[in-house]
């Protein structure tokens, strides 16, 4: 299985990843607005990898074959000041 991935160019540290490279007909037009201009990354065999970096492989796999691309987003942030706060009893008043 194919697969191509790309970096968003209006979205940090979002990919898109599809299973022809340059063809995103599968992907919506809304999105693919909201992506941007894709940048070319990688193309390489998903079925001979067993671990992506920072997606579920076993997800992507999935959507790939069910809707013929899947999104990557980042992580949501982290509020380290709620955190803390959280942590030492410090009350958000």
């Amino acid at each position: 299985m194919l697969t191509a991935v790309y970096k968003s160019s209006k979205k940090a540290d979002t990919y898109l990843y599809v299973e022809k490279r340059d063809d995103f007909t599968k992907v919506p037009e809304p999105l693919m607005n909201m992506f941007g201009r894709p940048q070319f990354v990688m193309m390489f065999n998903l079925s001979k990898r067993d671990k992506l970096g920072a997606a579920d492989i076993a997800l992507v796999k999935e959507k790939l074959s069910s809707e013929g691309f899947y999104l990557q987003l980042p992580p949501p942030e982290e509020n380290l000041l709620e955190q803390f706060k959280t942590e030492n009893g410090v009350s958000s008043d």
